[in-house]
């Protein structure tokens, strides 16, 4: 070939970017794109409900389990370490209260939950198993 002819030819090599690299494109253009507010889809607004029911229950009974322990293990070692026995005792005592407790807050707070949401709950599984069935159609039966 002429050195004119090398000048003028064009080479171009395409890639296609892997699996991993389109991962990553798409990761950070989610980024970058604005967030639309979308509705839930009955499964994830049941997720959702179902958590808000079980969520706040679990949660006001860790922190009083959690609550009772560390006031009942503050009373085993004023027993045990500080020698206050009588001490001891009353906070020992102060501290089985809460843990006593934590179990029947569970119940009444997940009660309260049910009562709150549970008839969206049982219209949402409804229409989730039977999808050809309206809500309506489902009560007549």
């Amino acid at each position: 070939m002429k050195e004119q002819d090398k000048q003028q030819t064009f080479e171009y090599v395409y890639v296609a970017p892997s699996e991993y690299e389109k991962k990553v494109i798409k990761n950070i253009s989610d980024k970058y794109q604005e967030k639309t507010k979308k509705t839930p889809s009955a499964f994830e607004r049941l997720k959702e409900l179902d958590q808000k029911v079980n969520g706040k229950a679990t949660a006001v009974s860790i922190a009083l389990g959690v609550l009772g322990a560390l006031i009942f293990g503050l009373g085993l070692s004023m027993i045990l370490e500080w020698r206050l026995l009588l001490w001891g005792i009353l906070v020992c005592a102060v501290g089985v209260f809460p843990l006593a407790f934590a179990y029947p807050a569970y119940n009444k707070v997940f009660n309260n939950g049910k009562k709150k949401y549970g008839e969206e709950i049982l219209k949402l599984t409804q229409l989730l198993v039977n999808p050809q069935k309206t809500p309506q159609e489902q009560t007549e039966e």
